[in-house]
Formats: structure tokens, C-alpha cells, sequence
């Protein structure tokens, strides 16, 4: 998967993941997530930082903005910028420093891709909304785990991958790789 490829995979991410925000309302902030210790609104707010900094790989530093206050109004317009922002054709060969380390921009935009997708499931659930990842999104996503998964889970970013039955699908694997349990999931109980 070359550099361009890597955009179109995090572009379709944040398009299934504001497909799964449309469910959310101000009075679901409070419910829990998959992801341990977090409600809805910690959620959000973590993959809002995550849309800043994507945004700033991809974009460079932006003036701030006043800040918003609902979490959703962020969410949305963070991914439309970064949107705007990937269809402007950033330089594939271009190099950030993350974290100390040089990464490509189809490194980032790869591991964006699998952040927000997962956290798009993680917020489908936490609504009680059955909103798989698209089969062909979680294949392509699956595809890249080997390499993004090991450090992550080296450093527990991760809990432990879930087991699931032989025949489930591709979004069901994926989230259950990253240790979320898919078993509230249509797609799952239909793959036992």
C-alpha cells in the first residue's frame, strides 16, 4: 500500500466514524465505551487530539481556534479539516517526527486510519448502535495491524486480542484483535 493509499484508507475511517457519531446526542456522554474507564465524552475528546495531531501531520500547525464545548461539533469539524486537509495531497515521501521517532506520512495516516475506525466501533457500541466496520475498510485494516499492533500492545496500549469463532468477519476480527469484545455485534452472533 503505497503513500496514497494509506490516505484514502484514514479518509474512509473518518467517514465510517462520523457515520457513527450521528447516533451520539449530549445526553449519551456519560455511557461507557469498550475502552476501559472511558464514557462517550473522554472518548471523544481523546479522538479529537488524535484529529489535531493527524491534522498537523498532515497539514503542519494551524491557528487555534476559540475552543468548542460540545465534543461532537469537534469531532466533525476536526475530521472535515483533516479531510480537506489529506485531499489536498500532502507529500507522500514527507517525514514528522512522532514521539521522537521519523515516520512517513502513510505510516501516520495507516495508523490514524486504525485509531479512528476502531474508536468509530468503540462509539457505535457505546451508543448500542450495530455499526460494524465495513468488511472491506477492516480487511484492508487487518492488513496493517502486524506491523502497527506489536509495539502497541508491547507498551499495553491494547488488553489482550478476544477469541472468536472461525467464520467471523473481518470488523469483528479486527476489534477483537485490538481486545474489544465484538460479541454484542449482529455480525457476530450470526458468525456462531
Amino acid at each position: 500500500m503505497d503513500g496514497s493509499d494509506a490516505f484514502g484508507l484514514l479518509e474512509r475511517a473518518i467517514a465510517y466514524a462520523l457515520g457513527a457519531v450521528r447516533g451520539v446526542t449530549a445526553d449519551r456522554l456519560r455511557a461507557p465505551t469498550p475502552c476501559v474507564g472511558w464514557d462517550l465524552g473522554t472518548l471523544l475528546r481523546h479522538v479529537n487530539e488524535s484529529l489535531d495531531l493527524l491534522h498537523e501531520c498532515f497539514a503542519g500547525p494551524t491557528a487555534t481556534a476559540p475552543p468548542a464545548t460540545d465534543p461532537l461539533d469537534l469531532f466533525r469539524g476536526r475530521a472535515t479539516r483533516l479531510v480537506a486537509a489529506l485531499s489536498r495531497g500532502p507529500a507522500i515521501q514527507r517525514v514528522v517526527i512522532a514521539g521522537g521517532c521519523p515516520l512517513a506520512l502513510g505510516v501516520i495516516a495507516r495508523t490514524g486510519a486504525l485509531e479512528i475506525a476502531v474508536h468509530g466501533w468503540d462509539i457505535s457500541r457505546a451508543i448500542q448502535e450495530s455499526r460494524p466496520i465495513p468488511n472491506e475498510l477492516a480487511s484492508e485494516l487487518l492488513g496493517v495491524c502486524p506491523v502497527l499492533v506489536a509495539d502497541a500492545r508491547h507498551h499495553r496500549l491494547f488488553a489482550p486480542p478476544v477469541g472468536l469463532p472461525p467464520a467471523a468477519g473481518p470488523g469483528d476480527q479486527l476489534v477483537a484483535l485490538l481486545g474489544r469484545d465484538p460479541a454484542t455485534s449482529a455480525t457476530y452472533r450470526a458468525a456462531r
